[in-house]
């Protein structure tokens, strides 16, 4: 890839992780999921407001062999999150949904789907099922 200046810029290679190591408040994470199931929450058409755009949310579990936690698929992602999908996501952020952590893919991130996975999710670490408090440190 070349800058603007004419050099050449040296992409670095994604880094890996497992569900297991995801932190609230972290972003930047790089996954080889697999969807467990996919449930669709919202879904708004164009129908009543022709200057909207469609809306569509889905609740997906996906997971690895070490975790599992919530993903939410929004638009266009709700069509790749199929149950039984393998899937590389890419710069993905956790957000916090009542206190506990869900999965997200913004405009800066990427879902791609791979050939299937040799892994068996395992459900019974779900992350998304951990319930976070925020504390507020005394000076």
């Amino acid at each position: 890839m070349a800058a603007r200046d004419g050099s050449t810029r040296v992409l670095k290679k994604p880094v890996f992780v497992k569900v297991e190591d995801l932190r609230p408040g972290t972003d930047g994470h790089n996954l080889v999921v697999k969807v467990v199931k996919s449930n669709v929450i919202l879904e708004k058409g164009a129908a009543a407001v022709s200057h909207l755009r469609n809306s569509r949310i889905a609740e997906c579990l996906v997971g690895d062999e070490t975790a599992a936690i919530l993903f939410t698929a929004r638009n266009q992602q709700v069509d790749v999150m199929k149950p039984g999908t393998s899937i590389i996501i890419r710069n993905a952020k956790i957000d916090m949904f009542k206190g506990c952590m869900r999965l997200a893919v913004d405009k800066w991130g990427r879902i791609e789907v791979t050939e299937p996975a040799t892994f068996s999710v395992k459900e019974d670490n779900n992350l998304s099922l951990i319930e976070y408090e925020l504390v507020n440190a005394a000076n």
